[in-house]
Formats: C-alpha cells, structure tokens, sequence
C-alpha cells in the first residue's frame, strides 16, 4: 500500500505527526504485521525470531500500541501498561548486535515494502537505530 495523500500539516508546513504521516492505524497495523511476517519467514533474521517465543500475536499487538503512540498518535500501549520502560521490559531477552540489526533491517525493510516515504523513513530508520542500539544487554 502506497500512502498518496499528503500528510497533515503543522504551521511549519511540516507533517503534524510521524502517525500522520504514515496514514495513522491501518498504515501502522500493515508495517507491523509486514515486520513480524518478515521476522518469521526469512532466513536473515533467524536469531530474532528466536527471541520471540512459538506465536507472534503478543508481540504484533504490542508493537502496534507502542508504535502507534511513539509516532504520535493514540497512546494505546500506555492506556494498557503504563510507561513503556522497553529497556526493563527487554531485559529478560538476550540483546545484541546481531539481534539489534536483524531487527533494523526487517524493520526497514517492512517499510519500505509498506510505503513509508523515504524521508520519514529516513527519519525513523535514525530514531530505530538509537533506540534499538540502547537496548543492547548482550555484548
């Protein structure tokens, strides 16, 4: 799916949110099912679908809170948990580099596949490093 239509915009004739930008929930529901499909079906990111248990359901539908608030949209994920803490709550799973960049790369390609323009995906690809790379546990 391909977003078409321009995005909200803010005084500054930027885009008023990321969430906006990208088409809001069904847009972010498609990048999250693409990862998690990806993630379970590719070779290449054989060590993180390790980390993530026999289903994937729990894991989609958290992703798809957490991203829908941290793109700046609905606060699903902090209606239903509180604070994110993601370094606490990752915390019982093993972390590396290996996992940190299989993870950015199924992410960036789910939204490539998806239609994320690429300067938001540029963006986001910057943020998701940062914060992928923090979680690191495992040398």
């Amino acid at each position: 799916m391909q977003i078409q239509e321009p995005p909200p915009q803010n005084d500054q004739g930027q885009p008023a949110t990321p969430f906006e930008w990208m088409g809001g929930e069904p847009v972010v529901r498609q990048l999250v099912d693409r990862f998690y499909d990806l993630m379970d079906l590719e070779p290449a990111f054989v060590e993180l679908r390790a980390s993530h248990g026999t289903t994937l359901d729990e894991a989609r539908d958290k992703l798809f809170w957490f991203l829908c608030g941290w793109l700046g949209g609905p606060q699903h994920y902090q209606e239903r948990f509180g604070h994110p803490r993601l370094r606490m709550r990752h915390m019982p799973f093993r972390i590396g580099i290996v996992e940190r960049d299989q993870w950015l790369a199924c992410m960036s390609r789910a939204m490539q596949e998806t239609g994320v323009p690429a300067d938001l995906r540029q963006r986001l690809e910057s943020s998701f490093f940062q914060t992928a790379d923090w979680m690191r546990n495992t040398p």
